[in-house]
């Protein structure tokens, strides 16, 4: 084989290896959609949309199963940390995630809250932040913190949102939503939900007097509505939290999994209502 030809060979093996990698790992960014239809995100029956990430091991492989579809649910395991990220970004949507927990947990999360996550506005490499998932905005899926917001970012204003809070931090190091407090601009950390126990306490099965989330085994629906720079978080129909000037305002959307197990039966994208 002539030298051209090797070359040409070895080109077409780059694009067919490359065809195959998610977005992410080909280092692409996919134009944001704007939801005019529903979208159902997750179809029932595989992964197709879907790219895997999980730390330790090789980009788009899953070889412990953490995430599986069966009987038309997605079974997270939690068997590891990392995620699934769509394909497709979108922008000025609804998502509705209806989810519940598992039972097992594993490594240091043995005795500790069961923790997900849906994170929004992905953008960026796979494993930018902490060698596990793209930076983004997280609406937090954890017992007594859930639609808690995360900035999982790199500590600019590539990253961060204002929302309204109380005047002091928690007990736990994090601002609180009040819809009628003092704005603050966030880079980093938490803004935890409006009526997080401030008695909370990171250990497993925790429920606060407050919380929403619905007794162990039963289904939980996190409603997260983006609209322009905003972004609102409902927990089985109650407003929690609230958030402004968010940035980004458009990406990918990210399942995690934090060594807890969790069931999803829906990923559904919806139009904004008018």
């Amino acid at each position: 084989m002539t030298r051209s030809s090797w070359t040409l060979a070895a080109a077409l093996t780059a694009v067919a290896l490359c065809s195959f990698l998610s977005p992410s790992a080909r280092g692409d960014e996919p134009t944001p959609e704007v939801v005019t239809e529903k979208i159902d995100l997750f179809n029932g029956k595989n992964l197709d949309g879907w790219s895997v990430f999980l730390a330790g091991k090789e980009p788009g492989k899953d070889p412990d199963g953490v995430f599986t579809v069966e009987d038309g649910v997605l079974h997270i395991s939690g068997y590891g940390i990392g995620g699934i990220t769509s394909d497709r970004a979108f922008r000025d949507y609804q998502i509705v995630v209806e989810f519940k927990w598992g039972e097992k947990s594993w490594s240091n999360r043995e005795d500790r809250c069961r923790d997900g996550g849906l994170l929004i506005h992905s953008v960026g490499k796979e494993g930018a932040y902490g060698g596990s998932w793209l930076y983004s905005i997280e609406t937090n899926i954890i017992e007594g913190g859930l639609g808690d917001f995360i900035v999982v970012g790199n500590n600019t204003e590539e990253f961060a949102l204002t929302a309204n809070v109380k005047p002091e931090k928690s007990k736990l190091g994090a601002w609180v939503f009040d819809p009628k407090g003092k704005p603050q601009r966030v880079l980093s950390g938490r803004v935890d939900w409006f009526a997080r126990d401030p008695e909370w306490a990171d250990v497993r099965g925790f429920r606060g007097k407050d919380d929403l989330d619905r007794p162990l085994g039963e289904w939980n629906e996190l409603r997260v509505v983006c609209r322009g720079t905003a972004v609102d978080v409902y927990v089985n129909g109650v407003l929690v939290n609230q958030a402004y000037d968010v940035k980004p305002s458009a990406g990918r959307i990210q399942l995690q999994s934090e060594l807890a197990e969790y069931y999803v039966r829906r990923v559904e994208l919806l139009p904004l209502e008018k």
